[in-house]
């Protein structure tokens, strides 16, 4: 009878870990291919601040960035960019990116104060980013040229939360048909 029931014991042993070691690996298999999604592919992140008004909202917004075409050099003029700060490397700013090296770039030395601008040749290996919102916003007219290294990505949807979609649904005559990362009205392209 001891033997018969050490048995069923084993067996019984031996389903459990098999069935908890098949689900441990299928959970390691998600977070590995999650890890190489978000660390070579695409990324979710969030944009809040000032600095990116109109384009992200104050309080903040979800955006993708895919990675591809920082690896790949196709960026250009025009694009919201995801970038590591210069200034403090733990943080990670979303701006547009108005020049790539030998652009030449005239840009508001200080819109607060006066209208005084200053004229740039971007050197090699950097780029030229600002903010939306040239009154609030901490970017190369600040810190100069960010080197080309310090990319992250680029952005290429603003994630909708589901109560911006019922404000949309809501009020869908008030709806602009052009795309929300585009550039700016109010801001002059060089």
């Amino acid at each position: 009878m001891v033997g018969l029931v050490g048995r069923l014991w084993n067996l019984q042993y031996k389903s459990i870990v098999k069935e908890a070691s098949g689900k441990t690996l299928a959970v390691a298999k998600f977070f590995c291919v999650l890890h190489v999604t978000n660390t070579y592919l695409c990324t979710f992140a969030l944009a809040y601040g000032p600095s990116m008004v109109p384009t992200f909202n104050l309080t903040g917004d979800m955006y993708l960035a895919e990675r591809l075409s920082i690896k790949f050099g196709k960026v250009g003029p025009g694009d919201v960019v995801l970038l590591r700060s210069p200034e403090s490397p733990r943080k990670v700013m979303v701006k547009r990116l108005l020049g790539l090296e030998s652009h030449s770039i005239t840009y508001v030395v200080d819109p607060m104060k006066s209208d005084r601008c200053d004229t740039i040749v971007v050197p090699k290996g950097h780029v030229w980013v600002e903010g939306d919102n040239i009154y609030n916003s901490r970017d190369s007219r600040q810190f100069g040229p960010v080197p080309y290294g310090l990319l992250e990505g680029k952005v290429f949807c603003k994630v909708t939360t589901f109560l911006s979609l019922a404000h949309l649904m809501l009020n869908f005559d008030a709806v602009n048909c052009t795309s929300s990362l585009s550039q700016p009205k109010n801001k002059r392209r060089v």
